[in-house]
């Protein structure tokens, strides 16, 4: 039986009621309180923010055929769905099995698991609902304890762009002295991967507007404007590795600048899905490229010991309510920011 101090019955969230523009996305404040089953606690959410994927899976992004669905699964989606895929809060109940001397703990949510039920991957905020909400309810081995001195605002802005910039520094395996270039380096995956990267001893090669190179050049050893041609900027066979969400028309440089048996990882295509590939390129410099998606083990644990340590510093662009979600969403796919745009829940801790 649930641990479950007094809570509310209903709560305020934002409905995503099908596939399509901003017009799909509801406030709403009549919306159940979920309740915790075996192995799962409340979390009542301080922050969350927006990401790639909440557009991507608002308008059905990840579709690759007629009859696939519109979540990061492929499958389709059950709506009404709460979207939100980062989430920092404090544990409010718990479920059966689950220590109730967790609630009161303030954690951050790690983005996708292993359903214990079905054995499907689900992702919050995609698969099941997610942290644009006062509550939300996950599997407690998720909900990473983390003492911070930083705001819920800040912490809120880690799990999905933090722990997907070090899933692929960790599979390209980053260490010192090794030259890396990060596309997409104003935004949230991008940031991140500068600072991870960093952290690592490494030398980076930013990719982002002219507009925001001077700001860049604070955590980045080159900053280079997305029109360059790289080949010419940087040289060929002159990157060990690539950390890439953008894609796009200009993708096959991206491995020209890379060295023999140089790595390329990628975690997005925000400038399209669709790449020449020249097999050629591939296999004559022995390159390895990489997927990322699913969180490899520890990843996340380690990226929670890196803020509690001081070692990474997360960037908040702006925040807004959450009732101003789509004023967010706007923001956020305006692309003038540098960092995260963060969804304010409750009062800022």
């Amino acid at each position: 039986m649930a641990t479950r101090p007094t809570l509310p019955l209903t709560m305020r969230a934002v409905v995503l009621l099908g596939h399509g523009g901003h017009e799909m996305l509801e406030v709403r404040d009549d919306v159940p309180v979920p309740v915790p089953r075996d192995g799962e606690v409340l979390v009542r959410v301080g922050a969350s923010a927006v990401n790639n994927t909440d557009i991507n899976t608002r308008i059905g992004w990840y579709a690759r055929g007629p009859e696939a669905g519109g979540g990061w699964s492929g499958e389709a989606l059950a709506f009404p769905r709460i979207q939100g895929i980062d989430a920092c809060g404090t544990i409010a109940a718990a479920g059966a099995g689950v220590d109730a001397g967790r609630i009161g703990e303030r954690v951050l949510i790690e983005t996708g698991w292993d359903d214990a039920r079905t054995g499907r991957r689900v992702y919050l905020g995609s698969e099941v609902d997610g942290a644009f909400a006062e509550f939300v309810v996950v599997p407690a081995s998720v909900a990473h304890r983390i003492e911070s001195d930083l705001s819920d605002r800040h912490l809120a802005s880690i799990p999905c762009s933090w722990s997907t910039a070090e899933n692929m520094v960790q599979r390209l395996a980053i260490t010192d002295g090794q030259r890396v270039l990060v596309t997409g380096a104003s935004g949230g995956v991008g940031s991140a991967a500068l600072q991870l990267v960093r952290r690592r001893g490494a030398q980076v090669v930013a990719v982002a507007a002219a507009s925001k190179h001077q700001e860049l050049s604070a955590f980045a050893d080159q900053v280079v404007d997305r029109s360059d041609d790289l080949v010419d900027r940087l040289g060929r066979g002159s990157i060990d590795a690539v950390i890439d969400v953008v894609g796009g028309p200009t993708w096959p440089s991206l491995l020209d600048v890379l060295r023999p048996r140089g790595r390329y990882a990628v975690a997005g295509a925000i400038a399209g899905p669709m790449v020449t590939l020249d097999l050629r390129a591939l296999y004559l410099s022995d390159l390895t490229l990489i997927g990322c998606t699913a969180l490899d083990p520890h990843v996340f644990a380690d990226l929670v010991g890196y803020v509690e340590r001081g070692e990474v510093h997360p960037m908040v662009a702006a925040t807004l309510p959450l009732e101003q979600l789509v004023a967010a969403q706007q923001l956020f796919e305006s692309k003038a920011h540098i960092g995260k745009i963060v969804v304010q829940v409750g009062p800022d801790g």
